[in-house]
């Protein structure tokens, strides 16, 4: 008589796209600030109630876990995910709130190509993490993690552009500090979602 294995659980896919999703709004929401940059803006208040909600997320992520004995892919990979997941929202809170602190009176266009560029590479990482329960959609899965890894390309040489533009001709040094490290953190935000990207490749790879 063959074994009745546990099931899996599955829930954890459904939470992962809760995750992927937040990413797509915070960044969403970003790109809105950047192309309106206003100091009173209601969206730096919805942008940190959104990352309270995603911290949620990853913390029912972690906690379904520990409490389960069968999981659709191995734990380690599942902590990664989450915690990956949920940098991209993270980081995205932390930008706006350290601009907000710096007092930016106005928003360079070259933050906003490079929110355009985060925008387009979090709702990659949603289209990515919306197959990764199916194995129809491995062909697509990956397509989708090679088009993320193509817009952290674009978005090194806009941040290399950025510098450079901004190096060659800011005069106030405590301006030319503002706006590095503010180009440098939405560039970790798109590395984080490559960083996503090679997590589920290492998944798929896993499965055969």
């Amino acid at each position: 008589m063959a074994l009745t294995l546990l099931p899996k659980e599955e829930k954890f896919y459904e939470l992962f796209v809760v995750q992927a999703e937040a990413g797509v709004k915070a960044a969403g929401m970003f790109r809105d600030l950047v192309r309106a940059w206003d100091l009173d803006s209601p969206l730096f208040d919805k942008l940190r109630d959104l990352e309270h909600e995603a911290d949620i997320t990853t913390h029912e992520i972690k906690d379904k876990l520990n409490r389960t004995f069968v999981t659709p892919f191995d734990r380690e990979d599942i902590h990664a995910l989450a915690s990956e997941l949920d940098d991209v929202v993270d980081i995205i809170q932390s930008t706006v709130n350290r601009m907000r602190l710096y007092r930016i009176k106005a928003c360079r266009p070259e933050i906003e190509a490079l929110a355009d560029v985060l925008f387009q590479a979090a709702e990659a990482v949603r289209k990515a993490v919306s197959c990764l329960g199916a194995k129809d959609k491995t062909r697509r899965l990956l397509d989708h993690c090679i088009e993320i890894n193509r817009l952290e390309n674009e978005g090194d040489a806009l941040l290399c552009k950025a510098l450079e533009g901004l190096f060659s001709a800011a005069t106030d040094p405590i301006e030319v500090i503002k706006w590095d490290r503010s180009f440098e953190a939405i560039e970790r935000a798109v590395d984080k979602c490559e960083e996503v990207a090679h997590t589920i490749e290492g998944i798929k790879a896993k499965e055969g």
